[in-house]
């Protein structure tokens, strides 16, 4: 009998309505507090949201993974319909999702997995594509799970913010890299290694030429890689720079398939608006 897979996903994939439809996705969403109020991640609440409290508010949301019992009961739900479940979560490094919906799984052995992505936005979301992938092809859990953990190091994870206001507000950067960057006009390049962000580049001057030179140097990098798909992920940035990326991507690159999607509210809580990535996985 064939074994029926679920993939599930905290909210943190950044995929988009439609790609989770399309591809049988089901979605954990994380909680974003602003004041007193509490909102679900993809669900009540938006990115602009998050730039209207900030801008009136001067504050960063605040953010919540869901608990070892929401995990439990989320599980459950698709345990008791007979589904193995695949779940991916936001980096451990940068949540507790990852080591709560561990716990959760104890509960239920083998029926689920729980896959530490070590990335975040659509870094974890090409995992989660690539078990719809797998899936697809009838491979079984064990090796869905087993293949996905083996390619975690190898996607890029990176995006440039346009400021360093959310990143510094949040504790994530000093304040003289802050100062130094409205001043120089720096945007750096994030990059994710082992689960963790750093700044891997500097590049000065305008939105534009920085993205341009950003896209440039992945290409320079990386001559290997996975065709099957590429994502470009933004929140909320100019319409005609996403599409400008998209063409230099198109020239650079021969991936099958360019998706573009716009970044959660949990995400664009720690980036700010007007951050833009190009991932895929590496080879």
């Amino acid at each position: 009998m064939k074994e029926d897979i679920i993939i599930t996903s905290d909210s943190t994939c950044d995929l988009g309505d439609a790609l989770v439809s399309e591809r049988g996705i089901q979605i954990m969403p994380l909680t974003v507090i602003l004041g007193s109020e509490s909102f679900k991640d993809g669900i009540n609440i938006s990115p602009q949201n998050i730039f209207d409290y900030f801008d009136k508010t001067g504050e960063l949301p605040k953010t919540a993974a869901p608990s070892v019992a929401d995990y439990e009961s989320f599980f459950a739900g698709f345990v008791g319909q007979g589904k193995t479940v695949i779940h991916f979560s936001i980096s451990s490094k940068a949540s507790g999702s990852n080591g709560f919906a561990q716990t959760a799984q104890k509960k239920f052995g083998d029926k689920v997995y729980v896959i530490d992505s070590l990335a975040l936005s659509t870094g974890q979301g090409l995992l989660v594509m690539k078990a719809c992938d797998l899936r697809d092809e009838g491979r079984s859990a064990k090796e869905i799970a087993d293949t996905v953990n083996a390619l975690r190091a190898k996607v890029n994870t990176s995006f440039v913010p346009d400021t360093l206001l959310y990143l510094y507000k949040g504790g994530r950067c000093s304040t003289l890299s802050y100062y130094g960057s409205k001043v120089l006009s720096i945007h750096p390049m994030i990059d994710m290694k082992d689960g963790q962000l750093y700044p891997k580049k500097k590049y000065i001057g305008k939105m534009s030429r920085c993205i341009r030179n950003y896209v440039n140097d992945l290409a320079a990098e990386y001559k290997h890689y996975d065709r099957r798909r590429c994502f470009i992920t933004h929140s909320g940035s100019d319409p005609e720079l996403v599409a400008a990326v998209r063409e230099q991507v198109e020239q650079l690159f021969t991936f099958d398939e360019i998706l573009i999607t716009v970044a959660g509210s949990i995400v664009t809580s720690h980036c700010g608006k007007n951050t833009l990535g190009v991932l895929f996985i590496c080879e």
